[in-house]
């Protein structure tokens, strides 16, 4: 199963936090520098977009975000 599959889904707080879920769960809070630079990153496609959120919530390092 990959991010096609099951994809991140995101909302920002309104004190600009980005909390990040995957099936329904809250995966990470993305909070402070970190947050308004993914905030600025996120928005343009799906599929960066879903790099973008894989790597903020550290399953970059498993490569599940890889394409095929």
């Amino acid at each position: 199963m990959g991010l096609r599959d099951d994809p991140f889904e995101y909302r920002v707080t309104r004190d600009g936090a980005v909390l990040v879920r995957r099936g329904g769960r809250l995966v990470v809070t993305v909070a402070g520098a970190r947050a308004e630079r993914l905030v600025a990153l996120l928005g343009h496609d799906d599929e960066t977009d879903q790099q973008l959120l894989a790597r903020a919530t550290g399953n970059y390092r498993r490569g599940n975000e890889r394409r095929r």
